[in-house]
């Protein structure tokens, strides 16, 4: 009899969706208007972040950039998500915001096409990072420009990091690097 009930349980949740998504489900559009396909990454380390161009924050791009650099032959990317959200500080175009980055820090690393990252019209993907219901891990909201969101190699998400903290702290790096 408990093996029935244990059954039951296990088939309930194998058909009620109990498995929650990966990020390599997602597939959007980067700041030059092509399809960019989360499933690209599988095997890598992500950091998501939203990115602001007149933010106090927007000198992360520099240490975003350091990073990406440093790190991205080891089988880790960032991936930014320029948004308007906060304060309007993220008011241009996507070919002004790419012109800006490149200019301004040399960034290199997939930049996509500005989304809405809170409110009604939140992206598909940030409802994903934002929802435990679907990421599996916890329920978020994006506090202002610059969170990051940290996935695993098997496109799982396993961290929110506050916008302040930035992207080459100690804990970020340790993770990176797997220790």
């Amino acid at each position: 009899m408990k093996y029935i009930a244990i059954l039951s349980v296990l088939l309930l949740f194998a058909f009620t969706g109990a498995e929650t998504e990966t990020i390599y489900s997602f597939k959007v559009t980067d700041i030059s208007g092509n399809e960019f396909d989360f499933a690209s990454l599988k095997g890598k380390k992500i950091m998501i972040v939203n990115t602001a161009s007149e933010c106090g924050l927007t000198p992360q791009y520099e240490q975003l950039e350091k990073m990406y650099s440093t790190y991205k032959d080891r089988n880790f990317v960032i991936v930014g998500f320029p948004a308007n959200d906060f304060m309007k500080q993220e008011p241009g175009t996507n070919e002004e915001i790419a012109t800006f980055c490149k200019a301004n820090y040399g960034v290199t690393f997939p930049m996509m096409s500005k989304i809405s990252v809170k409110g009604d019209d939140m992206h598909p993907i940030y409802k994903y990072l934002t929802t435990k219901e679907l990421n599996g891990y916890d329920d978020s909201h994006v506090k202002w420009n610059f969170q990051k969101y940290l996935i695993d190699e098997n496109g799982k998400l396993v961290r929110v990091v506050p916008p302040g903290t930035l992207p080459d702290d100690a804990s970020i790096v340790s993770w990176i690097e797997g220790k």
